[in-house]
């Protein structure tokens, strides 16, 4: 019975020494000097010049967080282009097919629209 474990076992082993080995290679191989320099914070090429816990922005979040939705809503989009022919093949699914990603579609446009409306893309 544990022979069926064998493999999955192996496996665990490989992906283990896949993912261990750089790290202990770049260890031992790497030259190691640290100075003063390259321990210094550093923040886009600049010292850092604030407290590391000042508050950011709410508008950066909110931005990043559109982003990644409209990203995401985006992306429904591929499984139904690559199945588009098919949509457009059959004759009973021809119309409702379309119509459903127009729907979509002005879902999204909505949605950009209110935030756009709330003023939630602008940027000072």
């Amino acid at each position: 019975m544990l022979e069926n474990y064998f493999p999955v076992l192996v496996f665990a082993l490989v992906g283990l020494a896949f993912g261990l080995a750089p790290i202990l290679l770049g260890w031992l191989v790497a030259p190691n000097r640290p100075d003063s320099e390259k321990l210094s914070a550093f923040e886009c090429g600049f010292e850092p010049f604030e407290d590391a816990r000042m508050k950011f922005d709410v508008r950066y979040y909110l931005i990043a967080i559109l982003f990644i939705l409209f990203d995401l809503e985006i992306a429904f989009l591929f499984p139904w282009a690559t199945i588009f022919k098919e949509i457009v093949g059959t004759p009973e699914v021809k119309m409702f097919g379309f119509l459903e990603m127009l729907v979509f579609i002005a879902i999204l446009v909505v949605g950009y629209v209110y935030a756009w409306a709330k003023g939630a893309l602008d940027w000072e």
